[in-house]
C-alpha cells in the first residue's frame, strides 16, 4: 500500500505545527463510578502521541466514545481519558469541553509546542456519523481546522467512513500512525500467504457477525476452531441438542452448509460447561457436546475441546484468535477462554488477536500480553480486513 506514515511527517518537521491526530480511545468506563477499566487502547496509541509530542507538534487529538446520539451525554465524555492519557505521558492533557466549539478553539489556540490537547467526544455532533455526505463535509471541515497535518492511529475506526476518519484526510496532509501502520503490515501477513499451517480460532456470540470471516478464511486455512455461543448452532447443524444455549436457528442451514464444505477443516467442541441459568452462581458442570441437557444452556468450552484444540493450535506456524470460547467475563465459565489463549501463548507461530473481547479477555484473565506478537485494536476493522473488505479509513490514507 501506498500510504505515507509518521515518520515521513517528523522528517518533514513538525515543531510549532498543529498536528490532528485520530486516535482511538473508545475505552470501557465502569457503569458505577466512571472509572477505565480498560486502558489499553490509550496506551496503544503513545507510541505516536509520544514521538509528536518530543518533536515539538501542538498534538490535537481527537475520538469517541460510546454511542451517543449525536448530542452530549455526560456518561460518554472523554474526560476520564484526558486524565489517564496524561499520567501516562507523563504531562497534563489539555480537555475541551466540546469539539469544535469555543471551548476547543480556545484550547487549542493556547497549546504550545510539544502539548496535548483531546477534544471532546466526537459522537456528540451529528456529523461525524452521518450518511449526509454534506453534513459529515461541514464537520470535517471544522475538524480540520484545528490542525496542519494529519494523523489517523485510530484502527479500531477505520472501518467507519465517518467524518473524522474518512472526510478530514482529503482536507489535511495526512499520514498513517505507528499503530495503523502496524495493524496493516500484520493483518497483511495473514490475508497474504502466512505460514502453514495457518490456525484461526473463532468464537464470540454469534454466527451471523462471523459469516463473512468465516466465508473468507476457510479456503485459506488448515484448521478452523470454534468456540464461543456460535458454536452451538454448528452443533445444531450436526443435529445435536442444545437446550437452552444460544442459538441462531435462522443460521442451522448455512452452518451444515459450511461443514459440508469444509473438508474437514472446522473443528467443533467436544464437550462444554452447561449451567441452569445465564448468572456467575449458577449450578453448572461439564457434559458431551452431543448431550447437553435440554434445560441448561452452554457457557464455555469444556476440558478435553481446550486439549483439542491446544493439539492443533501446537502445529501451527501462523495464529489467528477473534472471539472469547466463553463468558470469560464470569469465572466459573472463563477457563475455555484461559486455556485457547494460554495454548496460543505456547506455540513456535505468528500469534495474532484480533481485537475486541479477545484483547480484552487477555488482559482481564492477567494473561501475558507479551506471548502474543500482534494484539489488535480492532475487533471488527481487523475481521473486515480479512474478509478483502475496502477500508474507508485506509482507502482515504492511501488517496
Amino acid at each position: 500500500m501506498s500510504i505515507r506514515n509518521l515518520d515521513d511527517l517528523l522528517a518533514e518537521g513538525v515543531s510549532g505545527r498543529r498536528v490532528l491526530v485520530r486516535a482511538d480511545l473508545n475505552v470501557p468506563l465502569d457503569k458505577q463510578t466512571g472509572e477505565i477499566t480498560d486502558d489499553g487502547r490509550i496506551r496503544a496509541v503513545l507510541p505516536t502521541l509520544g514521538a509528536l509530542v518530543q518533536a515539538g507538534a501542538k498534538v490535537v487529538v481527537c475520538s469517541h466514545l460510546g454511542r451517543p446520539k449525536g448530542a452530549p451525554d455526560p456518561q460518554y465524555s472523554l474526560r476520564p481519558v484526558a486524565g489517564r492519557l496524561g499520567e501516562l505521558l507523563g504531562a497534563p492533557v489539555r480537555f475541551a469541553e466540546d469539539t469544535v466549539g469555543d471551548s476547543a478553539r480556545a484550547t487549542v489556540d493556547a497549546l504550545v509546542d510539544g502539548q496535548v490537547a483531546l477534544l471532546e467526544n466526537l459522537r456528540f455532533n451529528k456529523g461525524e456519523t452521518s450518511k449526509d455526505e454534506a453534513e459529515r463535509g461541514a464537520f470535517a471541515d471544522q475538524l480540520a481546522a484545528f490542525g496542519e497535518a494529519y494523523v489517523d492511529d485510530a484502527f479500531g475506526a477505520v472501518h467507519r467512513k465517518h467524518a473524522s476518519v474518512f472526510d478530514v484526510p482529503a482536507r489535511l496532509p495526512h499520514v498513517a500512525g505507528r499503530l495503523v501502520l502496524r495493524e496493516v503490515e500484520v493483518l497483511g501477513k495473514l490475508a497474504g500467504e502466512p505460514e502453514r499451517p495457518y490456525v484461526v480460532v473463532l468464537g464470540g456470540s454469534k454466527v451471523s457477525d462471523k459469516l463473512a470471516v468465516i466465508e473468507a478464511l476457510l479456503p485459506k486455512v488448515d484448521r478452523l476452531l470454534i468456540g464461543g455461543g456460535m458454536c452451538f448452532t454448528f452443533l445444531k447443524a450436526q443435529g445435536h441438542e442444545v437446550g437452552t444455549s444460544l442459538l441462531e436457528e435462522e443460521m442451522v442451514e448455512t452452518c451444515g452448509n459450511l461443514l459440508a464444505r469444509a473438508d474437514g477443516k472446522i473443528l467443533l467442541p467436544v464437550d462444554v460447561v452447561a449451567a441452569d441459568a445465564f448468572a456467575p452462581d449458577a449450578a453448572h458442570d461439564t457434559v458431551p457436546a452431543d448431550g447437553i441437557p435440554s434445560h441448561r444452556l452452554g457457557l464455555d468450552i469444556g476440558p478435553e475441546t481446550v486439549a483439542g484444540f491446544a493439539a492443533a493450535l501446537s502445529q501451527a506456524k501462523t495464529v489467528f484468535w477473534n472471539g472469547p470460547m466463553g463468558v470469560f467475563e464470569m469465572p466459573a465459565f472463563a477457563a475455555g477462554t484461559r486455556g485457547v489463549a494460554e495454548a496460543i501463548t505456547k506455540t513456535d507461530a505468528f500469534t495474532v488477536v484480533g481485537g475486541g473481547d479477545s484483547a480484552a479477555a487477555v488482559r482481564s484473565l492477567g494473561l501475558d500480553e507479551s506471548g502474543f506478537d500482534h494484539i489488535s485494536t480492532g475487533g471488527g476493522a481487523s475481521l473486515e480486513y480479512l474478509e478483502g473488505k475496502t477500508l474507508p479509513g485506509i482507502a482515504a490514507l492511501e488517496n
